[in-house]
């Protein structure tokens, strides 16, 4: 008997933090997966292990362009995008066009294919909030010509093309707004928090915290994000859904954090100015996915931010 035919997915990013992470997993469900990057900000290092799988390919190929996959596709997961201020500061239009042309071409893909499409979009759509912790309802603080107004209304624009494609041609859509997530295969010098905090302790050079850092952040251990996502798809749910962990602390909390994790570091912590619209506090409400996915974040901090410590020590020392 002929087995029976693998689904087929599509993933955009493939080759950054979170789309290599995705890579896996699908590989791992048993998906013939098709990775698709640029490579303005992926890194080939981080799918290389994949190459000599027979269900994974790649594309090297910027989704604002006309975006073309032969054959059947069953899922897009939409994950290209600059996604940390240092590269959507650099790369302003990029984030734009990646985030409306990038999303139209994915959903017209998408269509043509009768394909399920989910898409990245993040807690940064809620900018600067008001509200704490933040809801789906909420909708948002955000300073749509401030500097980081480029990601946020990239984000936001693709919210609503997916969802007008979903009521209006009836296309599965499925979104996800992804809180702070950290762990192996994160760039070093993203401009991150904790990138930044890893790499600078494990350096024995400063640490460098904005403002006082009171600000808040919750951090989320990759592995547990990948599972939200991969729960959200196959959910019958086509409004957005917070991923993240709710366990919010401070800025200054995380530094501490990380140098008692690379515990010979002779870094001091300094403080540098603000910068302009960076939120104060942020922290997702995840009542929704602990309903509607039965999901919630299982990786301690500390566990995690060891794994992290590892992955930055490794690739510093090379």
């Amino acid at each position: 008997m002929s087995e029976k035919k693998k689904e087929r997915v599509l993933i955009t990013g493939a080759a950054g933090f979170l789309g290599s992470h995705l890579c896996d997993k699908f590989i791992g469900e048993g998906f013939e997966v098709i990775g698709m990057d640029n490579l303005i900000t992926g890194d080939m290092e981080n799918i290389q292990h994949l190459f000599k799988n027979e269900d994974f390919e790649f594309y090297h190929h910027d989704v604002s362009k006309f975006v073309h996959v032969p054959g059947k596709l069953d899922y897009i997961l939409h994950f290209a995008s600059p996604a940390s201020p240092i590269d959507y500061l650099q790369m302003p239009i990029q984030t734009l066009k990646v985030g409306s042309l990038g999303t139209h071409n994915l959903l017209g893909l998408a269509k043509a294919k009768k394909a399920r499409m989910l898409i990245a979009s993040t807690s940064e759509v809620y900018g600067d909030p008001l509200v704490n912790p933040q809801p789906e309802e909420y909708w948002g603080n955000v300073n749509p010509i401030g500097p980081r107004g480029v990601y946020d209304e990239a984000k936001r624009f693709q919210e609503a093309i997916t969802m007008a494609y979903h009521t209006y041609h009836g296309l599965e859509t499925r979104i996800v707004r992804i809180f702070n997530t950290y762990g192996p295969r994160m760039r070093i010098n993203d401009g991150r928090a904790l990138p930044a905090f890893f790499s600078q302790a494990i350096l024995n050079k400063d640490i460098t915290v904005f403002g006082d850092g009171s600000q808040t952040r919750s951090f989320c251990y990759v592995s547990d994000l990948i599972e939200g996502i991969f729960k959200l798809l196959f959910s019958d749910y086509s409004q957005p859904v917070n991923i993240g962990n709710p366990d919010e602390i401070s800025i200054l909390q995380a530094a501490k954090e990380v140098l008692e994790i690379v515990h010979n570091s002779t870094s001091q912590i300094s403080f540098h100015g603000l910068p302009k619209d960076d939120p104060k506090v942020r922290r997702p409400d995840i009542t929704k996915a602990k309903n509607v996915l039965d999901w919630t974040p299982l990786v301690d901090r500390k566990i995690g931010f060891s794994k992290t410590y590892t992955y930055f020590k490794e690739k510093l020392e090379k």
